[in-house]
């Protein structure tokens, strides 16, 4: 089905298809905790995907004994595993 001209039919006007608009609202001061995690939320993000980069730079490229190389796959598989579980996908 064509979206737009469905949505063409229904009456709705399309303004401009390539700009989209949200908006993130807060009761403050209750949910200040949830505020501020939202205002750091790129810093998070950032600090995630360096991490997930210190990793890969270990686990590939380090000249580590087999203990360590160890450790180093299972941090990565859990720290994987923990993005999946809340839904955090770095590649997007």
């Amino acid at each position: 089905m064509d979206t737009d001209k469905h949505l063409r039919n229904t009456g709705i006007k399309i303004l401009n298809q390539n700009k989209m608009k949200a908006r993130l609202t807060f009761n403050l001061p209750e949910d200040k905790h949830e505020w501020e995690n939202a205002m750091r939320a790129d810093a998070m993000f950032c600090a995630l995907w360096d991490l997930s980069q210190e990793l890969r730079t270990l686990w590939k490229y380090e000249e580590l004994s087999e203990e360590e190389w160890n450790m180093v796959e299972r941090i990565r598989d859990k720290f994987y595993e923990i993005l999946q579980e809340h839904n955090i996908n770095l590649d997007k």
